[in-house]
């Protein structure tokens, strides 16, 4: 299956969404903040998708996804966000993220949103709203 990097500074949040990804076969790797992917991306780690939550300390998910469409620009960008104001944020870079879902989501929701992402954009690309 894939390999997803899910970087995400609620713990409680992280868990379930590794869980939830594993539990459907995929390869997860977790981190606590947007500079600790950064390091993992700019040491030549590989990733299918990239789930990050927009609220983080250090980096938060959308200054880590323009550094990911800007240095690895295949790599799929998942946003994940319980603010409706950073939603706004995130819809403004519809051309760089994929998709931005918003919490509370269900393990269902989460891994048939990640899954979609990972098949590739709709031949109208843009972002999608869940």
């Amino acid at each position: 299956m894939a390999r997803i990097l899910v970087a995400e500074d609620d713990e409680a949040v992280r868990t379930f969404v590794v869980r939830a990804l594993e539990h459907r076969g995929h390869s997860v790797e977790q981190v606590e903040d947007g500079l600790e992917a950064l390091e993992l991306l700019d040491a030549g780690a590989r990733y299918d998708l990239l789930i990050t939550d927009i609220v983080m300390p250090g980096l938060d998910g959308i200054a880590l996804a323009l550094k990911v469409a800007r240095d690895v620009p295949d790599l799929p960008v998942l946003l994940m966000t319980g603010y409706s104001a950073e939603r706004q944020r995130a819809h403004n870079l519809d051309e760089l993220i994929c998709e931005v879902i918003t919490k509370p989501f269900t393990l269902k929701a989460i891994c048939k949103t990640a899954e979609e992402v990972m098949q590739g954009p709709p031949a109208s690309a843009g972002l999608k709203k869940s």
